[in-house]
């Protein structure tokens, strides 16, 4: 980035007004119109303020009808990351205002509407009764028989009481006492489960002793992941599978130390590699989420198999 464009872009995040459409516009769709009766700005002045900063990516637009509706992009390069360091620090009254307002003005919009209607485009990010996430885990874990499973960094327990019934055995590993304490009062009940303190970078188990191993979120405490993914195929038996979630290549070190994260996320590229390191056959590997909120956190899922 030139000089100029450094200055041109703390021109565009210095004006109140746009730092104001840019909050609601992270959590709400609103036209031009609802944005100048929330604000009592100039429609003039929002469209302009609107144009600015789709230029810089940081809002975007679709046609609803006759209506344009904005809503922040989630994206913007330079500008979303710096965009993203400011708004953490903005508390102000004005904001809150126009949240209220913001709330009245989508509520309003709703009349004559069905819920489906009114949050068309936007259904994974609103609440309905029993509509959750994992409402629908449950209801699709159930098309699945998965053998023998490794739990994998399995902190309190809690992917493995989700999966417990729909295996033969559950073993979870983790390396704190404290979580692993946790996971067997979680999952006492469990008959097939066993909760055991280990390093996942040396797993105490036999060769080819898992179908299945579930590395859900492990990998950002994963000093050598190359070691900790060599480690997991050496239990899986042939055929096996291992299914990773795990945070995306990101710059937040703030945010490493607040959850005790040993390194910055792996993109896609390089997970693949590691999984293929480790002599494992990739199926699949791919951002699979992106956080509506910044930093805009990214989840990389891969499927692999032995």
């Amino acid at each position: 980035m030139s000089l100029e464009q450094g200055t041109e872009l703390c021109r565009l995040l210095a004006d109140p007004s746009r730092c104001r459409l840019l909050l609601l516009l992270e959590a709400y769709e609103l036209s031009v119109a609802e944005l100048t009766d929330i604000t009592g700005l100039a429609q003039s002045r929002v469209s302009t303020h609107l144009s600015r900063l789709k230029r810089a990516a940081l809002v975007q637009d679709k046609r609803v009808g006759s209506a344009a509706l904005y809503s922040a992009s989630g994206n913007g390069g330079a500008a979303g990351e710096l965009w993203a360091h400011l708004r953490g620090q903005i508390d102000d009254r004005q904001t809150r205002i126009d949240r209220e307002r913001a709330e009245e003005v989508v509520l309003a919009r709703k009349h004559g509407q069905t819920w489906a209607e009114s949050v068309a485009g936007r259904m994974e990010l609103h609440y309905s009764p029993g509509r959750t996430w994992e409402a629908t885990a449950r209801a699709l874990i159930g098309l699945l028989e998965l053998g023998d499973v490794l739990d994998l960094g399995s902190g309190d327990g809690v992917l493995s009481e989700l999966i417990a019934s729909h295996a033969r055995h559950v073993t979870c590993v983790d390396v704190s006492a404290t979580v692993v304490a946790a996971a067997r009062r979680r999952l006492a009940n469990f008959g097939n489960v066993s909760v055991e303190e280990g390093d996942m970078h040396a797993l105490p188990f036999a060769d080819a002793r898992f179908d299945h191993v579930f590395a859900m979120h492990a990998l950002p405490y994963s000093v050598h992941p190359d070691a900790m993914l060599k480690e997991v195929a050496r239990v899986l038996k042939p055929g096996g599978r291992l299914i990773v979630a795990t945070l995306g290549e990101h710059h937040h070190e703030e945010a490493m130390r607040a959850y005790d994260h040993v390194n910055l996320g792996l993109s896609p590229t390089a997970l693949q590699s590691l999984l293929e390191g480790a002599g494992l056959r990739v199926e699949s590997c791919r951002v699979t989420s992106r956080e509506t909120r910044p930093p805009y956190f990214e989840v990389v899922t891969a499927l692999a198999s032995k």
